[in-house]
């Protein structure tokens, strides 16, 4: 049977709202092999196994998508008591139904994207100049800072909430013999297949997109941080590469406003040259409209994790580490931290936010700082004709 004869799990019903289909047991499908007795069904998974799940982060996919067929062009003749040749009156396919990929921003990876969607058909058209009804739309939920490729070409950007793009555009319907009607062919019995929908391999890869972005070397305190000023709940341990997915919590202030930090991953010396978690996360902070590099203070010579950060973003990228930024430094609760910070502002010629996520103290200056990037940012945005970033 062709892969396209069978729609793939959670495409089918309800299409036209959010793409989401219908389970086979919910949906009344039979076991095959018959009559036998049911296996029992399996026990869902339950403690660390469902941790496991929850956390699975997937930032790149592969689709192929295929646009629904046209319905077929029906060949028949009007007919009725007393008026026997009421000539052609066979109805128009309907059109198949777009494949669309649109941005929900409850959605945070691309896990949930399958590797293949089919589309809506068409229904056929009918007796009585009857059309059939065109295939439904079928979107695909997609995160915030979706790029789609095809082959390598960038075909989509996906970086506004609520942004759509067609990634496969229905078959045409055929036409019916009423179509063909003419001075010359008063009874025409010809008509027209609907087209194939079209059919495009798709290469998505998500690039995080936050107004600030973390970065720093493993074990800075980057997640610790994060929880202590927004609502974001990474995994927080002492143990270097606890973070191995962004993660993106969004500060809120009495005025409303709020502004989205992401987590980083932990970067290592060599990361443009794919070492450590490499260029697989280094990609996250392109979308960064401003950096906040985490200094751990508890280790000798601290200034060097800011040159080997910028380092490793200007290899990565030019221009990527000329960023508006602030240095954060963190672990100022500890005794040989806070004798380092004089040194370390001296040796980067600015001044530093010295602060303990772990205690909370001098949070408020960091929050005071990532308001003021903000503001800059949006009248950077303003001036340039561009609307900034919201959430």
């Amino acid at each position: 049977m062709c892969p396209w004869d069978t729609l793939s799990p959670g495409v089918g019903a309800a299409a036209s709202t959010d793409g989401r289909g219908v389970s086979g047991a919910s949906a009344g499908l039979s076991v095959p092999g018959g009559g036998g007795a049911r296996k029992p069904a399996a026990a869902a998974p339950t403690g660390r196994a469902c941790v496991l799940q929850k956390r699975h982060f997937v930032d790149h996919r592969r689709v192929l998508v295929r646009g629904g067929r046209g319905g077929d062009g029906v060949s028949c003749f009007h007919s009725e008591p007393r008026k026997e040749f009421g000539g052609p009156d066979g109805g128009d396919g309907g059109n198949g139904g777009h494949v669309i990929l649109r941005v929900d921003q409850q959605v945070k990876s691309l896990a949930s994207v399958l590797s293949r969607y089919q589309g809506f058909d068409g229904e056929d058209g009918g007796r009585k100049n009857c059309f059939g009804r065109n295939g439904a739309l079928l979107y695909i939920r997609v995160p915030l800072g979706t790029l789609v490729k095809e082959g390598h070409e960038v075909v989509a950007d996906l970086s506004h909430p609520g942004d759509e793009y067609v990634a496969a555009l229905g078959g045409a319907g055929g036409k019916g013999n009423r179509f063909f009607l003419a001075n010359d062919n008063r009874a025409p019995v010809t008509c027209t297949p609907g087209q194939p929908g079209q059919e495009r391999v798709l290469f998505l890869e998500l690039k995080t997109v936050a107004h600030a972005g973390m970065v720093g070397f493993p074990n800075a305190g980057k997640s610790s941080l994060l929880r202590a000023i927004s609502n974001a709940k990474p995994t927080v341990a002492s143990y270097p590469f606890t973070t191995l997915n962004p993660h993106v919590g969004i500060v809120h202030y009495e005025d409303h406003q709020q502004i989205a930090v992401a987590d980083i991953p932990g970067l290592v010396r060599g990361a443009h040259r794919n070492r450590g978690l490499g260029c697989a996360f280094l990609r996250h902070v392109e979308r960064c409209r401003f950096l906040l590099f985490v200094v751990d203070l508890s280790v000798p010579e601290p200034w060097t994790q800011v040159e080997d950060l910028k380092y490793e973003l200007e290899k990565y990228e030019e221009g990527l580490s000329a960023r508006p930024h602030a240095i954060v430094a963190n672990k100022i609760d500890l005794p040989e931290a806070r004798a380092r910070l004089p040194q370390l502002q001296a040796r980067l010629g600015q001044k530093a936010i010295a602060l303990s996520a772990a205690t909370g103290e001098n949070l408020e200056e960091l929050l005071l700082r990532l308001k003021d990037l903000h503001e800059e940012h949006v009248a950077n945005e303003l001036a340039r004709g561009r609307q900034p970033l919201r959430w």
